[in-house]
């Protein structure tokens, strides 16, 4: 099932069939039982058409993104942070039992499906991050997915890894949906993320993976972010990235990200500085 946020009202998306859902958001995802919970919802609520306009399926929740979770990743950011001194720094939390976990975005920084994301006017070198995304609720428990874009600086964050903050969190550094997708079951770890990059019409990169070559488990970044945080609203987690292009390759203003996630669907933005 896929639960839609729109400018006119919540929309569930069950057995392809599109139905309206008169509900407060931040509520309705932050429930244990949300996957049984919408199936009961279907059998009251009215029939809608699909909706054409999707908001980021984020309300008063944080958003949190772990790194250096695939091996593509740690050697980006150890390249990177190479002529600082700080390669090793990646290296060693790859392999640590504790993984890095930051602050990402509030939810008035995160940008839904069709909207801007944003490269910093004080970067020289920027990439998208596409991450899948788990909705975690108040009480620390798994129940729903999205795709997400974590954008990055990666010329500030290379010149000083204490500059992470800066290179990761600013208006428009962060995209979620196009909706939050609620399995009966954890996610397969089979699925396949996809990320293109257009340029002019024409794609500049494209790359493909499993979320299976992820090291660590989902409940394992859960259980480290929620020992000492509490989330009245329940939590969104980037779980880190493995498509990585190449060094040479910079977002330019006018490119178009699009990141798909099998059973959630695809998260498109425009760039813009």
């Amino acid at each position: 099932m896929k639960l839609y946020k729109t400018p006119s009202g919540l929309v569930l998306e069950a057995n392809q069939q599109f139905f309206q859902i008169d509900a407060d958001w931040d509520k309705l995802i932050n429930r244990d039982d949300l996957h049984a919970y919408l199936i009961q919802l279907t059998t009251t609520a009215s029939i809608t058409a699909e909706p054409t306009q999707r908001m980021a399926p984020v309300g008063r929740q944080e958003v949190w993104a772990a790194g250096v979770t695939y091996l593509r990743s740690r050697d980006a950011r150890m390249e990177e942070s190479k002529k600082a001194g700080a390669d090793n720094f990646y290296d060693r939390v790859y392999d640590a039992e504790r993984p890095e976990l930051f602050f990402k975005s509030t939810a008035e920084r995160v940008v839904g499906p069709g909207a801007p994301v944003r490269i910093r006017r004080d970067s020289t070198w920027n990439v998208p991050e596409p991450e899948l995304t788990l909705f975690i609720t108040s009480s620390g428990r798994i129940v729903g997915y999205t795709c997400g874009n974590d954008m990055s600086s990666r010329s500030i964050e290379g010149e000083n890894p204490l500059y992470l903050p800066q290179a990761k969190t600013y208006d428009g550094s962060a995209a979620l949906g196009p909706c939050l997708y609620v399995p009966e079951q954890p996610i397969d770890p089979d699925t396949l993320m996809h990320l293109t990059i257009e340029r002019a019409g024409e794609t500049v990169f494209s790359g493909d993976l499993t979320i299976s070559q992820m090291k660590r488990q989902h409940t394992e970044l859960v259980s480290f972010l929620y020992r000492e945080c509490s989330f009245p609203n329940g939590c969104f987690l980037m779980t880190g990235t493995g498509l990585v292009p190449p060094d040479s390759f910079t977002l330019q203003p006018g490119d178009q990200v699009n990141i798909s996630i099998d059973g959630i669907g695809t998260l498109s933005n425009p760039v813009q500085q």
